[in-house]
């Protein structure tokens, strides 16, 4: 990371404002504002030793690096005047104008507020922050300035302060300059952040970076001269340089399971052009000289980021083989990818662009007014934290209810993001939408002013298909909720009826099972808290029917079959381990079709090897001591052949839309046909699956069709 400059004097920063401000009444007043800062602040120090207005002065420096304007600038030096000195606001009207007033108290407004990172406290946080900054954009870049500043003096608070702190930015503030488009803000509160957070993680890549720094040199020139002789012969005008990697892109990638020597973009250029077609041009030579590597070239330029980003990126096979990471850009591109949005503002020459400039960035915030909002929800606050992520500076949408009620929603927002938006109610029995007077599939794309008319059906239920339509992280979560309430509903249902049908067939009543001291004895056994645990255990096949059971009415001796227990020996060509053998045959039953993860028995068969059967397997019975122990091995074979059968309640053929929901799940079919065709349809599959997980999804995806009234594994 670049040493920064801390001691900042008047002069300097004067004449770095001469530079892209040029009124001389604007310059007077940053002076004059100067000169009020130092008065008012006059006997204090912070805690760095220094006197105050060190502070001031430097997050104005700060700011003319992404060329803020003159107000800005000014409100920049006063900041901290109403907060912290005997001053009040008619004094800054007076003197330097409302406008600068107004970026004055938004600042002081957000530096009464006492963030927190903890989960509790993150909700009321972003809520608090939102007002301050829709009000006008410039007092989040002052904010951000006025950050970096603090995290650049970090070292004079206490350790604890200083991981609270760092934490805050990585989390709050880092994101924010990303969103803006202020690369060299984000960029150094994210190093910042990470060398108080986790500083010998830091140092050692700071070290390792240092180590490579010669070699990386060396080579970066060496590519530099290549491309630049490239360009110059064919008369493309450019500025070119290396571009150092920041510690914490580098830790991220690192976290991610990279090697240091893998991080190619260690190595990386920057051509700056004059125009977009000579990006293109630029980008056309490169390739032509140097082996692009494949799926890592980016037009950002055709399709800008949502903060206005704009460049082509490459990574190329370069000298030596090193793998070098370009961007190519136009100057004015640079000038946002590293400044932001905010670099418009003050030098552009005509005021009617800059004005856009600001009003387009103010819009991009709008979406953080609806944040409030968010608190009617009960979303807990990592989702509420991915949903202002995921949803931040989108340009938002505004749609109508018939009756005129304004819905607020992401761009891309659908008829479904926008019936969860009214009531999660209507969200969920959704049938169809109405979009000024028209039917429209509800995948169809909301826009601006679209008055929206949802149709609801009582009977009606979400599909997982939803989450694939809807843009709102807010939507997603809800239906995701439906689904896992619901399907933990559907094995609760499932286990009960398996355990009761078990029952019946070994000629047990249910409420004889059902006793209080019977079912302490399985919660007991099986590890569990209540009968829902039970049902859902079984249901989901993590608890054999016939072991619960037996763990209340012992089986008698006969119909048990005995096992002799060996010393295991694994099988290195099987995905089954055999009790005491080794090299031997071994054959799922065709009877039952165990299943990786099946509890399993082995028999002993008559020259054919050893024959594995579930363990509820109704053969067994009849088998005498020839059953030995076996398990399955940690290394499963891919697929295992299933038999299900599925019953229906229509006579209606329905075997290519079951077909379909296989198929979506990854499960081969061998073979499918009709069993039964009397009232209704029956059908018999035999599927290739992975284990008893695999298979348990697709009984839960066929028994959801509403056609479907139930589906059992087959036993022979």
């Amino acid at each position: 990371m670049a040493h920064q400059k801390q001691e900042v004097t008047i002069d300097e920063l004067l004449e770095k404002i001469k530079f892209y401000i040029k009124n001389e009444k604007e310059q007077e007043m940053i002076q004059q504002a100067y000169l009020f800062a130092k008065e008012k602040h006059e006997g204090q120090f912070r805690k760095s030793g220094e006197a105050y207005i060190a502070h001031p002065l430097n997050v104005a420096y700060i700011l003319t690096g992404v060329y803020a304007d003159s107000e800005s600038i000014t409100a920049a030096l006063l900041h901290d005047t109403l907060e912290d000195c005997d001053c009040d606001e008619s004094e800054i009207e007076e003197l330097f104008g409302k406008n600068v007033l107004k970026l004055v108290q938004g600042v002081t407004k957000l530096g009464r507020l006492h963030f927190s990172t903890e989960n509790e406290y993150l909700v009321e946080y972003y809520k608090k922050i939102i007002v301050g900054m829709s009000e006008d954009v410039r007092v989040i870049i002052i904010k951000l300035a006025d950050r970096l500043h603090n995290m650049r003096t970090l070292w004079a608070l206490p350790k604890e302060k200083q991981k609270a702190k760092a934490k805050e930015t990585l989390e709050i503030f880092a994101p924010l300059a990303h969103h803006l488009g202020i690369h060299k803000i984000k960029s150094e509160l994210e190093d910042l952040s990470l060398r108080y957070l986790k500083p010998t993680v830091f140092y050692d890549i700071a070290e390792k970076l240092n180590k490579t720094k010669a070699e990386r040199d060396t080579t970066v020139n060496e590519m530099l001269k290549e491309v630049s002789d490239l360009l110059t012969e064919h008369h493309i005008p450019h500025e070119m340089k290396g571009r150092a990697k920041s510690i914490y892109s580098i830790y991220n990638k690192l976290n991610h399971g990279k090697k240091f020597s893998d991080i190619y973009d260690l190595l990386a250029l920057r051509i700056l052009v004059d125009t977009e077609q000579d990006c293109y041009l630029a980008l056309g030579l490169i390739h032509s000289k140097f082996r692009p590597l494949p799926k890592r070239f980016k037009d950002y330029i055709a399709m800008p980021k949502a903060n206005m980003y704009q460049s082509l990126h490459t990574t190329v096979f370069g000298i030596d083989g090193y793998l070098f990471e370009i961007q190519i850009r136009t100057y004015q591109m640079d000038e946002v990818a590293e400044n932001g949005i905010a670099s418009h503002w003050a030098y552009k020459e005509h005021k009617d662009a800059s004005r856009s400039m600001q009003n387009t960035t103010e819009q991009k915030l709008q979406f953080f007014k609806s944040i409030i909002e968010l608190s009617q929800d009960k979303m807990s606050s990592e989702d509420f934290v991915n949903s202002v992520k995921d949803e931040v500076l989108n340009n938002n949408i505004y749609t109508f209810t018939p009756k005129g009620d304004v819905i607020e929603l992401p761009r891309g927002a659908t008829p479904l993001d926008f019936a969860y938006k009214v009531h999660t109610r209507v969200g969920e029995t959704t049938v169809g939408a109405i979009v000024n007077g028209s039917i429209v599939p509800l995948d169809y794309e909301l826009k601006d002013n679209d008055i929206v008319k949802i149709n609801t059906n009582k009977s009606a239920h979400p599909s997982k298909e939803w989450l694939n339509i809807v843009k709102s992280t807010q939507t997603r979560n809800k239906i995701r909720s439906y689904f896992t309430k619901n399907e933990r509903d559907i094995l609760i249902e499932r286990g009960k009826d398996t355990l009761n049908r078990e029952l019946r067939k070994k000629k047990y009543s249910i409420q004889e099972f059902m006793t209080e001291e019977n079912l302490k004895l399985v919660f007991q056994t099986f590890k569990i808290d209540d009968i829902d645990e039970l049902y859902f255990s079984i249901g989901n096949g993590k608890f054999n029917p016939n072991s619960v059971i037996h763990t209340v009415f012992k089986p008698p001796e006969e119909e048990k079959p005995k096992i002799k227990v060996l010393p295991k020996i694994a099988d290195s060509n099987s995905d089954i381990i055999v009790a005491g053998v080794d090299k031997i045959k071994v054959s799922l039953a065709a009877c039952c079709s165990p299943v990786y993860g099946d509890d399993i028995v082995g028999y002993i068969t008559k020259g054919n090897g050893i024959s594995i059967h579930r363990s509820n397997c109704h053969n067994l019975a009849r088998m005498d001591d020839r059953c030995i122990q076996v398990n399955w091995s940690d290394v499963p074979a891919s697929k295992y052949e299933s038999d299900v059968v599925v019953y229906t309640n229509t006579t209606e053929n329905k075997l290519a839309d079951i077909i379909q929901k296989t198929s979506k799940l990854d499960i081969n079919i061998s073979e499918a046909k009709i069993i039964s065709r009397t009232d209704t349809l029956v059908y018999e599959m035999s599927v290739y699956v992975k284990n008893t997980e695999h298979l348990t999804k697709l009984l839960l995806e066929l028994e959801k069709a509403p056609y479907i009234t139930n589906v059992e594994r087959l036993i022979k």
